[in-house]
């Protein structure tokens, strides 16, 4: 997020300036006694250190437009979840950009989402949705300390077999940040948990709950609440949550459809200082 926004700050001046800058723009920014800084050597000392990163970006954005839209709704509420999510930071990039430009940033990025997300292949046993309830042990635990998790996850396990709410019982007993909803982790992939959990939980069938299950933070109780089965009749929401959660553990999907939005698009670089912009894109990343 933050070398996006230092990228694309450069961005508005770079192209801001070229928007109005000649062939030779010698508009004076600043005067000394050793000499002047004009506008054109501002704009080339610009373009030198950032202008092919910026550049890329401003086309992608471009050709993506064509294709995809991303709704005042849909700005709004990656808005205020960037807020929510990263509180004074966020605040401060506002103050220091301006909202327009910080909402355009988070544009390009959604852009770049939706078409990366077109390329995504749905499989079953790839992506699940689960709730989990953790009882933490520190790593250097005493026995003692040991003891007592385990004591507290067998109790949670008890109440489960009795009929208990997982819900209810995660509440209750999760030291996990999840708890508060209930121990719901949302839907990921493969890769995205440690070994221990990622077996226990792929294994399960949806409404299935695990055994207790240990790993490096402590013992955890799975349960598995969505499968990709019948994926084409979830809601779209749905749909991208489990894109998404995919598209995590997939490093080549944004390459890919970036790479095709620029051969659709037809794209013909003018200056010849980036002539190659384009084609070595994957070689770069």
């Amino acid at each position: 997020m933050k070398k996006s926004i230092i990228a694309l700050t450069a961005a508005v001046g770079i192209f801001g300036l070229s928007a109005c800058n000649n062939a030779n723009d010698s508009t004076v920014l600043v005067e000394t006694k050793a000499g002047n800084v004009t506008k054109d050597e501002l704009y080339n000392a610009m373009k030198d250190q950032a202008g092919a990163v910026i550049l890329k970006d401003l086309v992608y954005t471009k050709v993506l437009s064509e294709k995809y839209e991303v709704t005042d709704k849909e700005l709004d509420a990656k808005y205020d979840e960037m807020q929510a999510s990263l509180g004074a930071q966020f605040d401060a990039i506002v103050e220091q950009n301006g909202e327009d430009f910080v909402r355009e940033l988070l544009k390009s990025d959604m852009l770049k989402e939706k078409a990366a997300m077109d390329e995504i292949e749905v499989k079953e046993g790839e992506v699940i949705k689960a709730s989990h309830i953790l009882v933490q042990v520190p790593q250097e635990a005493t026995e003692e300390q040991k003891a007592e998790a385990k004591k507290k996850i067998d109790e949670a396990k008890k109440k489960l077999d009795n009929g208990e709410k997982f819900e209810d019982v995660a509440k209750e007993y999760s030291d996990d940040g999840s708890a508060q909803n209930g121990g719901d982790l949302g839907w990921f992939g493969k890769g995205r948990m440690v070994p221990e959990f990622e077996e226990a939980a792929f294994a399960l069938k949806e409404g299935e709950v695990s055994d207790i299950v240990e790993s490096q933070y402590g013992y955890h109780i799975i349960k598995v609440t969505g499968t990709v089965e019948n994926f084409d009749k979830k809601k779209q929401e749905e749909k991208d949550e489990i894109r998404r959660a995919l598209l995590q553990a997939d490093q080549t999907a944004l390459q890919n459809a970036l790479d095709k939005a620029i051969d659709n698009a037809d794209v013909k670089v003018k200056d010849k200082e980036f002539k190659d912009l384009f084609k070595t894109e994957a070689a770069a990343e």
